[in-house]
């Protein structure tokens, strides 16, 4: 299944990922840092979802209370694991 999620306080403007039984099939980001974010969706891709949650939940960016990898596991638990 394909979700798309709206992240809140960080420069990406759009997450959008596909989950097949529990596995991260596709992920990209619409703004934020181009290449870093391209390298997290590279990394994740083959992951199980409870894992990448894991791994990327609670990670700050610069002063902010969150980052562009914590909105990802945001989304994962909100579209996927409590869906």
């Amino acid at each position: 299944m394909t979700y798309t999620f709206k992240p809140t306080g960080v420069c990406s403007r759009e997450i959008n990922f596909e989950v097949e039984d529990g596995t991260i099939k596709t992920m990209s980001f619409t703004g934020g840092c181009n290449g870093n974010l391209k390298g997290i969706s590279a990394l994740v891709i083959g992951m199980p979802v409870e894992d990448v949650i894991t791994r990327l939940e609670g990670i700050t960016c610069g002063n902010k209370e969150t980052s562009c990898p914590d909105q990802l596991a945001k989304a994962l638990k909100e579209l996927v694991v409590n869906a």
